[in-house]
This record gives C-alpha cells, sequence and structure tokens, in this order.
C-alpha cells in the first residue's frame, strides 16, 4: 500500500495545538512559506524514496559478513540522498553547517520519514542525538572536526550505552577507556544493541560510548562520556585506517529487520573525552532526551501508516450488509465497529501527534524566548512532557498497528499485507530509549516535583482553562469530558505527590502516565474543535467530529482510569508461586 504523507494534518497540529506561531514569531527564518516548502518538500521524499524500500527492507534486512555490516538493498544510496538534499541538519545550529530551523518543523519532518521506512529512520534519528551531544558538550576540536560531518550526514553517529550485564542499569557499566599517554584514550569492552553501530552508507560513524576512567568512583558517579570514530580521525579531519572497534554480529530482531542493531566490541580503540570526567550520564541524556522525543514521533509515524493502510483496506475489502445504506457486499467500512475502530485509530494519532509537536515547541521556546519567565515555563514543559510524549506515544503506536491487523481480519496475519510488519516494528519503541515504565517512574519521580509542582500545575491549569472556555457553546460536550479529565489527573497528581518516593507510588506510575496522556490527547483535540467549529469543509467537520469521538470514548475514561494509580502496592502482593501455572 503507498504511503500519503499527511502534510496537512501535520501543519494543522503546529498550526492549531502545538503553538507553533510563537515560534515562528520568534524564528524569522520559519516563515510560512519556508515551513509549507519544507514539509511538502518531506512528503514527496519519504512517500516516493522512503516508503517504496520499507517492504523490502523488511524482507531483506541488513546483513552481516566478515566483521562488517552492509545495509539491506537501497538503504546506502537512499541515505545518501537524503543526506545531500540537507535533511540531516534542518534544526542544527548554521555555524555548525545546518539550517537552523525549528526542532518543532524537524520533528514534523520526522514523523513522516519514520511512517514511511521506520528502520531507516533511526539511522538519523540518533546521528541527530549525537548532534546535540556535542553541540552542548563537545570540544572545540570536536565542533570544528566532527560535528559538521554528522550535521551535513556524511557522517552517522550511535549511541553505546548497553552492556550484556546493564541493560537499563547503567551503573553496571564496566567498558574501561584507559589514557593512551597522548591525551586520548583506548576503550576496551562490548556494547550491545547499538541502532546502525555499523553499516555502509556513510564514510564514517562516529561512536558517543559510556565508559569508566581508571579510579572513577562506582556507580553511575563514575561514567565519562567517549567518542569513538570508525576511522582513525587525523588533526585535519581526514581519516585514517580502521579503529580497533567492530561490530560482531548484528541482531535477530522482531521487528525493524532493515536497521542493523549490533553487538560492538571495542578492542582498545581510540577515543576523546567529549565533557567533563564523570559526568557522562549527565552528557549523554542530552542525547538520549533528544532521541526520546524522536522515538515519541516514530510512534506516531508507524501508527499514522498502520491507520492509512487499515482505512484503505477497509473501502476496499467487501463483505456484509451497510449499516448506513443497506447496500449488500458493502465496503466493510460502512460496518459499525470497523468505523469505530478507524476513528478510534485516527483519534489516537492525532492526539500523539499533536502531543509531540507540543513538546518540540516547548524545546524551541526554551531556546528563543527572550524573556527569562516564558523561557523557564517552556523548559519546564518540554521537561514534563518528554516522558508523555515517548511512553504515551509509542503505546499508541503499537495499539494502533495491532488494531490495523485486526480491520484487515485474517489478511491482517499475512505478512505479504503488510499490516503485521507495522505491528512488529512498532513493537520496539516502548523498550528503547529508556522503557515506557522508566518514563513513568521518570515522571512521578522526578517531573511532578520539578519547580516545587510548579510544572504540572500550570499544565493542570491550562488544561482547566481550555475545559472552562468550551462551556455553553457547541463544543461543552467535549469540554465536560475534558473538565472531568483534568480533575481526575490533578487528584492522582496531589495522591502521587504525598507518596512520593513509596512503593505505593511506583505501583500507579504506568497507569498515571497513561492517564495524563489521555488527557492531554483530550486537551490537545479541544484546541482542534475550537479551531476547525463552524469550518464546512468536510476535512474540518472532521477534526470537530474526531475531537467529539476522542472525549466520548476515550476521555470519558479518565475518572475510572484514577483508580489504578491510587491503588498502592497492595494489589500486587501475590507471591510467585500464586501466579505460576
Amino acid at each position: 500500500m503507498t504511503y500519503r504523507a499527511p502534510v496537512r494534518d501535520i501543519s494543522f497540529a503546529l498550526t492549531h495545538q502545538a503553538g507553533f506561531p510563537r515560534v515562528a514569531a520568534l524564528a524569522p527564518e520559519a516563515d510560512a512559506d519556508t515551513v509549507a516548502a519544507v514539509l511538502e518538500a518531506a512528503g514527496v521524499f519519504t512517500a516516493e524514496v522512503l516508503a517504496p524500500l520499507n517492504r523490502s527492507g523488511d524482507l531483506n534486512g541488513a546483513t552481516y559478513e566478515n566483521g562488517r555490516v552492509t545495509a539491506a538493498p537501497g538503504f546506502a544510496d537512499a541515505y545518501r540522498a537524503f543526506a545531500e538534499q540537507g535533511w540531516t541538519g534542518l534544526s542544527a545550529a548554521p555555524e555548525h553547517g545546518g539550517q537552523g530551523l525549528p526542532k518543532a518543523l524537524e520533528i514534523g519532518v520526522y514523523e513522516m520519514v519514520s511512517a514511511a521506512n521506520m528502520a531507516f529512520s533511526l539511522c538519523p534519528i540518533l546521528t541527530q542525538g549525537a548532534i546535540e551531544a556535542l553541540a552542548h558538550h563537545g570540544t572545540a576540536r570536536q565542533k570544528t572536526l566532527i560535528l559538521p560531518r554528522l550535521v551535513s550526514g556524511e557522517w552517522t553517529g550511535t549511541m553505546n550505552l548497553t552492556e550484556p550485564q546493564a541493560g537499563s542499569d547503567l551503573s553496571a557499566v564496566t567498558t574501561r577507556a584507559e589514557p593512551d599517554g597522548e591525551g586520548g584514550y583506548r576503550l576496551k569492552g562490548e556494547k550491545i544493541f547499538i541502532t546502525w553501530g555499523d553499516h555502509d552508507g556513510a564514510d564514517n560513524i562516529i561512536h558517543l560510548v559510556l565508559a569508566r576512567l581508571p579510579g572513577a568512583p562506582a556507580g553511575v558517579k563514575g561514567i565519562s562520556l567517549f567518542a569513538a570514530s570508525k576511522r582513525i580521525l587525523n588533526e585535519d579531519g581526514s581519516l585514517g585506517g580502521l579503529n580497533d572497534l567492530r561490530p560482531a554480529s548484528i541482531e535477530h530482531k522482531l521487528g525493524i529487520h532493515a536497521s542493523p542493531t549490533c553487538v560492538m566490541l571495542f578492542e582498545g580503540a581510540r577515543a576523546e573525552l567529549v565533557g567533563v570526567e564523570n559526568q557522562g550520564l549527565a552528557h549523554m541524556f542530552t542525547m538520549m532526551n533528544a532521541a526520546r522525543l524522536q522515538v515519541g514521533t516514530q510512534g506516531v509515524g508507524i501508527a499514522e501508516r498502520a491507520y492509512q493502510q487499515a482505512l484503505a483496506f477497509s473501502l476496499e475489502r467487501r463483505q456484509g450488509r451497510s449499516a448506513w445504506t443497506g447496500e449488500a457486499s458493502a465496503p466493510i467500512f460502512d460496518h459499525p465497529d470497523v468505523r469505530r475502530t478507524l476513528i478510534f485509530m485516527k483519534a489516537k494519532v492525532d492526539a500523539a501527534r499533536a502531543i509531540c509537536l507540543s513538546t518540540a515547541v516547548a524545546a524551541d521556546l526554551a531556546r528563543l524566548a527572550s524573556d527569562p519567565a516564558e523561557k523557564e515555563a517552556a523548559r519546564l514543559r518540554e521537561e514534563l512532557l518528554t516522558p508523555i510524549a515517548k511512553a504515551w506515544s509509542t503505546d499508541v503506536g503499537v495499539e494502533v498497528a495491532s488494531l490495523g491487523v485486526q480491520i484487515h481480519g485474517g489478511m491482517g496475519f499475512i505478512e505479504e499485507t503488510g499490516a503485521a510488519q507495522h505491528y512488529r516494528d512498532a513493537r520496539i519503541a516502548p523498550i528503547y530509549e529508556g522503557t515506557n515504565a522508566i518514563q513513568a517512574i521518570d515522571l512521578i519521580g522526578r517531573k511532578l516535583s520539578m519547580a516545587g509542582g510548579a510544572a504540572i500545575a500550570a499544565l493542570l491549569e491550562e488544561m482547566r482553562a481550555a475545559a472552562a472556555d468550551l462551556a455553553g457553546g457547541e463544543l461543552a460536550d467535549i469540554g465536560v469530558r475534558l473538565s472531568a479529565g483534568v480533575e481526575a489527573a490533578s487528584a492522582c497528581t496531589d495522591w502521587l505527590t504525598e507518596h512520593k518516593g513509596t512503593p505505593d507510588a511506583l505501583a500507579g506510575a504506568t497507569a498515571y502516565l497513561g492517564l495524563l496522556g489521555d488527557v492531554v490527547g483530550g486537551w490537545m483535540h479541544a484546541k482542534a474543535a475550537r479551531a476547525a467549529a463552524g469550518n464546512s469543509e468536510p476535512w474540518m467537520q472532521g477534526k470537530v467530529a474526531v475531537a467529539r469521538f476522542y472525549a466520548e470514548q476515550i476521555l470519558a475514561q479518565a475518572p475510572g482510569k484514577a483508580a489504578s494509580v491510587t491503588q498502592g502496592i497492595k494489589a500486587l502482593e501475590i507471591g510467585r508461586d500464586a501466579l505460576q501455572a
């Protein structure tokens, strides 16, 4: 099935839900014509170049032979075209060769990249993270010799955290960095799950690696960040021979087969320190936070792709009688439950898109705003929304992809239709870049208490005001549901604040993130309905209809979900013997 880039949906979400006009007012380069041109061009490239490789990439995958990785057929050429067109440097600073465009516009573009070809998207996403890490923490040499080549796409970047004995627990990292006596270091250790750790699509790969210096403190306080180049980087920026690092294998995965996930061996590899000794985890979080928003956007993209395919199938597949016209052998789109499922999918996709773009807008305002109060409020909003954008949106990706299989019926379980691939690909996103449970724990453990609770209080108050604004008008029913959802989230927030740091709070973390994501999604739909109300165009009327559906089908459940947040750990006190077969 062909992919149609949802340029209009993304533009609408930027303008009417995410608050992009404020960013545009602060960034002269982001005028309306430029934004429209970038989104349209990205839509063409993703639909015409990346989407046709999605199925073949799944079937053929990346390959490993003689210690080197070869990308799936067509992927290396597609990456080079991607880089040549400038897509790798959209939001990077002009002094490093970037275009200096807002992060929100970049996120809109990368939704389309992920939807067209999720396995491909991971390569530039990791490079984007490396760009941000080096821009913030790199040395002058690194910013001169490495950063511009990552921005141009001439080189790609990776993130090397996980080790066989250390999954999410980075305090257990054992990779060593030993001074070489010449101002550099030698890395020795093994890293696993390294996305695009090796490939033939670029001249060089820069690995950002967490490792320990001799005598470093135990735990996460003794981790430093290093840059290791696949090929030796000479002082003039030219490339020498291969460094002492290599992929030992690539993983055989459930999905994203065209994304080479490598086991990387560092066998005395030359490396240089990034940032400050023993501050590596903090430095790496710059990269991780950027990647978390991008992974949330992957959830949006794969959900959009699965929805488009399910909708097209429902309009083509004929079976049974139409509930609306009585037509025999009608498209299954005219079966009430099929249509309900499709609207549900659409409602979740639109909400997740708006949440991710809103997070990116907050990041832009935290960078661009001149008023200190606005800058700080935007920073707090970005911090608060990031775990929701990552976790809620990737859960949406899995849920919508699963429903896409269901819409296809038995044909969805057959690989040739492609619906199953979307589900398989989507399933990794709730796991990597910090599992969704880790995002939930971060939300309740750190984000709710930011600025003495001011960040979450401001969000709840803004949503209350939006609900009140709808009272008494044609959208009052949406306002009622939103108001009830906000109060449920507020009550749960108070309960979690009272129980902070306890097992009771941890037991409700995932449920709370899901509840808050549902409510923030409802707020985004309320904004959409407000913007589209009174417009007679069917597409705009659809925005109101989908918002109303979201309110009645998803927001309506919010008060009931609150009990799952506050049940505490006692409900989990079931022994292993009772759970065994």
